[in-house]
């Protein structure tokens, strides 16, 4: 029977994605990214920030702080994903003549000029295949007289299906799949984390990996609300130019996104029957999304999570840039740096768990 865990947990919602070889946890106060290099040592980020709706109290009001938390999220997964980069050392080797000549030009590193091409690429990307195609496919279908409930009805369907058949591709590639398996990591810490069960390897997966928080279920609840309003809106102000549909649904996606922040939390913090089967869809939709991660990835996460909400323990080894290092994931864990008494704040080189710490 496994026992309790004897360190209280902060009650409040611990999020997080996952980032390349690593896991990226989100407080209301902080963000905690941690990589496994190859060396097999973690690395962990610290960032400590102002929630905006507590210096714009409006923005933190129901419907608009989903889209906020859209847009912040969206900023903070980019930047994100490039930390993680740079603390893998990913973007240490030598730019090409090419890389240098553009940043010379644009005034701008490399890996900004990297991540600024991929953010708008993505951007063009979703804007084309889930909004311009859909809007495309229910002007032809209402010009071959379709009423408006069947074009809009088979538009939104198109748009699901665009989206689970490009999760599902992308699976297939071993670096997204390794990325979707730190994604599995993520949702079974988090599980553990809220359960109070002490942060192991071995707790956490024990745990679904599939949770009713998820960015997976969000997309799809912001499917669902898109169909339904669109479904009124098209009845009530039909519109047959592509391009006017195009900038219609553009204009509405921040009501969508509000919208749909309301039913995700309000559906995930319910035990209801009712909530459990209308998160049902966007849960079983996860599985396209995470794979069953290894106790490696598991220990990023706990890691993550222990670093998120309590800081770095005293004595933690840094590197240069500031970054926390760590060799087993029982060394970011308070009670146990306090129970270890080591002042560099790692473990004994043997491996051995200090004496009132419990071992995993």
């Amino acid at each position: 029977m496994q026992e309790k865990s004897q360190v209280p947990q902060k009650k409040f919602d611990v999020g997080g994605q996952a980032v390349m070889e690593g896991v990226m946890m989100r407080s209301p106060n902080a963000t905690a990214v941690t990589v496994r290099r190859p060396d097999g040592t973690m690395v962990t980020k610290l960032t400590p920030f102002v929630p905006l709706k507590e210096k714009h109290p409006w923005m933190g009001k129901p419907f608009i702080r989903g889209v906020v938390n859209m847009c912040t999220m969206l900023y903070y997964g980019m930047n994100t994903l490039s930390d993680s980069t740079k603390m893998l050392g990913i973007l240490d080797e030598e730019p090409s003549r090419f890389e240098k000549w553009l940043a010379a030009k644009l005034g701008k590193g490399v890996d900004k000029i990297v991540m600024g091409l991929a953010i708008v690429l993505a951007v063009i990307l979703s804007l084309g295949l889930f909004m311009a195609l859909p809007a495309g496919f229910e002007s032809v279908l209402k010009g071959a007289g379709m009423s408006p409930v069947g074009y809009t009805l088979l538009g939104g369907l198109l748009k699901v299906a665009l989206l689970m058949g490009y999760m599902f591709i992308v699976g297939f590639i071993p670096d997204i799949r390794r990325t979707f398996q730190y994604h599995g990591a993520e949702h079974k810490s988090v599980h553990c984390q809220e359960s109070g069960l002490p942060l192991t390897p071995e707790n956490a997966q024990t745990f679904s990996r599939l949770h009713p928080r998820c960015g997976t279920a969000f997309l799809l609840i912001v499917f669902i609300i898109s169909i339904l309003l669109f479904l009124v809106l098209n009845v009530l102000v039909p519109i047959g130019n592509f391009f006017v549909r195009f900038l219609f649904h553009l204009a509405m996606l921040p009501i969508v996104a509000g919208v749909s922040y309301e039913v995700l939390m309000g559906l995930a913090h319910s035990d209801s029957p009712a909530a459990c089967a209308l998160r049902t869809p966007g849960m079983q939709m996860q599985r396209l999304t995470t794979r069953e991660p290894d106790e490696s990835m598991l220990e990023c996460a706990i890691v993550s999570v222990n670093v998120v909400l309590n800081g770095f323990p005293e004595g933690t080894p840094k590197t240069p840039e500031g970054w926390g290092i760590f060799r087993n994931y029982r060394e970011s864990d308070p009670s146990y740096a306090a129970a270890a008494h080591l002042p560099e704040g790692g473990a004994p080189e043997d491996g051995s768990v200090p004496a009132g710490v419990p071992e995993a």
